[in-house]
């Protein structure tokens, strides 16, 4: 099986977020990044509009697919529709990485359009690393998984989410997207060492970045990427950095998107602290 992330692309390269607001730059080549990542569910269909964007980002940029309803946790059947129309896409795009999360998006076949979290226990790692073989048999290539922001647990947990996550990875022989923006929300909320977490998760594992921004609602914090970068989060990526080494990071900004200037102020924090 082939790595997921193209080696001759991985030496600290910074990526966007491909949103609607950057779409006009980025079609023509005028984003000063080396990649981009797109929601992967926007691009999967047949035709049209969104085909036509893409085809023109992906004449200037690699593009990473980044997926948010795989269900990889969920207990309904992995929808088969959906992974030939991405396996589709792949062929078409050949992208970096294909990505998506550590969760439950649907049940009973009504999607719930959220990111659920997981209980940690033996039997859900069995559950979830066995979906996620079977992805990555039928894509035959390597995905990565994404740790979740959460804001509560399941009682019966018998592990901490970050030996969950290690687990899922090993027995699936899967990749990791690290967001270090969902860490630092998550050890807020749950009350655990951020480090505790980086230090735990193997460097061989850890493919890709995520940093974003979050809000902060009475005693939690939420991931809703509709904010700068946080400090915090930035201290985490130098951590980061020191642990894992170079690894392709993101910024992610879906809501209250500035114009690009601004983002690619944080595109060059980036470049800063890498250097």
């Amino acid at each position: 099986m082939s790595l997921a992330i193209n080696k001759e692309i991985v030496v600290a390269e910074i990526g966007l977020g491909l949103r609607p607001p950057v779409y006009a730059d980025a079609r023509s080549g005028e984003i000063p990044v080396d990649w981009l990542e797109l929601i992967t569910e926007n691009f999967m269909v047949p035709g049209g509009q969104p085909l036509a964007v893409l085809d023109d980002v992906r004449s200037h940029y690699p593009v990473a697919f980044h997926g948010v309803s795989m269900n990889l946790g969920g207990t309904d059947p992995l929808d088969e529709n959906y992974l030939k129309a991405l396996n589709d896409l792949v062929d078409r795009f050949e992208p970096l990485s294909l990505s998506d999360h550590l969760c439950w998006t649907r049940h009973g076949g009504h999607h719930l359009h959220d990111l659920l979290p997981l209980p940690y226990a033996e039997e859900v790692i069995v559950h979830v690393a066995d979906r996620i073989a079977q992805v990555q048999d039928t894509l035959g290539r390597q995905i990565l998984i994404e740790n979740l922001s959460s804001y509560a647990e399941f009682d019966w947990s018998s592990m901490k989410e970050w030996e969950f996550l290690i687990a899922v990875a090993e027995r699936a022989d899967c990749l990791l997207l690290l967001d270090l923006n969902n860490i630092v929300v998550s050890a807020h909320n749950h009350g655990f060492d951020p480090m505790t977490y980086l230090n735990a998760i193997p460097a061989e594992r850890v493919a890709q970045h995520h940093l974003a921004g979050h809000s902060t609602h009475s005693a939690l914090k939420i991931d809703t990427h509709d904010h700068p970068v946080s400090k915090d989060v930035w201290h985490l990526y130098d951590a980061a950095r020191t642990r894992y080494g170079p690894v392709p990071v993101c910024i992610e900004r879906d809501d209250n998107i500035p114009p690009l200037a601004e983002l690619l102020e944080e595109v060059e924090h980036v470049r800063q602290r890498a250097a």
